[in-house]
């Protein structure tokens, strides 16, 4: 009683009350109303018909041309997504990196506490590569719910994730690593962005800061409180995993077994690659997805130790992508659309013929975020969206880093509640997007604060 009363600690009652309405508003709303990710690509592709029709005047036949046409335009694209997936999946779980995280794990205690390392995770390792990132951030957390009792299962899933938003500001963040790169699409445009212009530039590195410190108190912020409902992983299940599918190798023994598990294969191929990776950088190579791709396929074959090994995980990372290679089609189609039709130069138009050389990276970032529910690629987004927003930052005086960053962020910032990346965790956890997605929604508020925060100041600052 003495501490209800307690005058320091009643406004942290308040405001945690305050918090869980907030949190069980926005799961409520999930829900009732958001589809499975395939049904939201369905009904992003008949509205972006519907926009097509209405706004630019096209014709139906003429949509459904540029529909059909661009649908399998992002076939390699896919190839390269699902392999970096699949791939990151193996990594993720080799011996050496699932030891690092047991001892991680093992080391955690309370669910608040698992939530905060369970965001660190994925945001460090999206930071240093998205795709690992998506990967390790929800092993990671499936982990811990299963370690940590009273863990909140779809709060742990959906912190993981949050910390995919890192990537914009990481190693791996796609429109910063293009425009640095000679031979670039829009180099005639703005010629070369060194990488000391956007990701690694002090405000840049302030903002993930920010991010790194900030995002994890969020997440914990939003576990239920004791005595409140928790949903926690069911632990037959998933304990049960590890072992369905041991298959008994009755040909133990044979030159072919000795083969299939040969360690010394797999340290020649293994060493070849990385042989590779070194020959590519002293030729003066940059890194691109196939790079990405190319060095943790031979960098998973020399963790995992031999050829059977890794096909064993490599089988079960298979399971992570099907979402991806079903709707990646869907998602090109919709950004055919949008390019043919002229509707994202009439989206991004009205942002832009409002803006100063200072805000022009402002208006950059909300249209971002607006643009990738349609076009949710990093690259793909560029290249409909780079173009126009180049013209204008040049026309007006505005800052080609600041601007180029700006679309890299509101990208980043809109994957939080973008269906189309949370697949893979989905997959990992197997939760529904409606179990997650009301904790998302929050998350995405407040990085949209630290984001906008940051646009505005470079600009007027910078």
């Amino acid at each position: 009683m003495t501490k209800t009363m307690d005058r320091a600690g009643l406004p942290v009652a308040k405001r945690a009350v305050g918090m869980q309405k907030v949190t069980g508003f926005f799961t409520e709303l999930m829900r009732r109303f958001l589809p499975d990710p395939f049904v939201f690509a369905i009904i992003l592709t008949i509205l972006t018909v519907i926009m097509a029709i209405v706004i630019e005047g096209q014709s139906f036949d003429d949509v459904t041309a540029s529909w059909g046409n661009g649908f399998w335009s992002l076939l390699a694209f896919t190839t390269q997504m699902a392999v970096i997936l699949a791939m990151g999946y193996v990594l993720a779980n080799a011996p050496v990196v699932e030891r690092l995280l047991n001892a991680i794990v093992s080391r955690v205690e309370t669910p608040r506490t698992a939530v905060i390392v369970a965001t660190l995770v994925g945001a460090v390792g999206s930071y240093l590569n998205w795709g690992f990132g998506l990967v390790i951030g929800g092993i990671v957390a499936k982990k811990l719910a299963l370690h940590v009792k009273g863990v909140h299962y779809p709060l742990i899933i959906a912190a993981a994730y949050s910390g995919f938003t890192m990537y914009g500001l990481g190693l791996s963040a796609t429109i910063p690593m293009v425009i640095s790169t000679p031979g670039h699409p829009m180099e005639k445009q703005m010629g070369l962005i060194p990488l000391a212009q956007t990701i690694f530039s002090l405000p840049m590195l302030v903002t993930a800061a920010v991010v790194l410190v900030t995002l994890p108190l969020l997440n914990a912020m939003l576990h239920p409180k004791p005595g409140q409902p928790v949903t926690e992983i069911n632990r037959d299940l998933h304990f049960a995993e590890p072992t369905k599918n041991v298959v008994v190798d009755g040909d133990a023994g044979t030159f072919a077994s000795k083969l299939n598990n040969s360690r010394i294969l797999a340290m020649a191929i293994g060493a070849l690659g990385m042989a590779y990776v070194v020959v590519h950088f002293i030729r003066g190579g940059g890194v691109d997805l196939n790079l990405i791709n190319f060095f943790i396929l031979f960098l998973g074959v020399l963790l995992l130790g031999t050829p059977n090994a890794y096909l064993k995980q490599l089988n079960e990372g298979i399971k992570t992508i099907s979402g991806i290679i079903l709707q990646f089609p869907f998602y090109a189609g919709i950004m055919a659309i949008m390019a043919a039709s002229g509707l994202v130069v009439t989206i991004s138009g009205v942002f832009t013929s409002i803006s100063t050389p200072e805000t022009l990276p402002f208006w950059g970032l909300i249209s971002s975020f607006v643009i990738n529910f349609f076009a949710p690629s990093g690259g793909g987004h560029w290249m409909i969206q780079g173009p126009f927003m180049i013209d204008a930052a040049n026309a007006i005086g505005a800052s080609t880093a600041q601007t180029s960053m700006s679309v890299m962020l509101g990208n980043a910032w809109n994957d939080l509640v973008q269906p189309f990346w949370i697949l893979p965790a989905l997959a990992l956890s197997k939760l529904k997007l409606k179990d997650i997605m009301g904790y998302t929604v929050i998350m995405m508020f407040w990085v949209g604060i630290v984001y906008i925060t940051a646009i505005l100041l470079w600009g007027y600052l910078g």
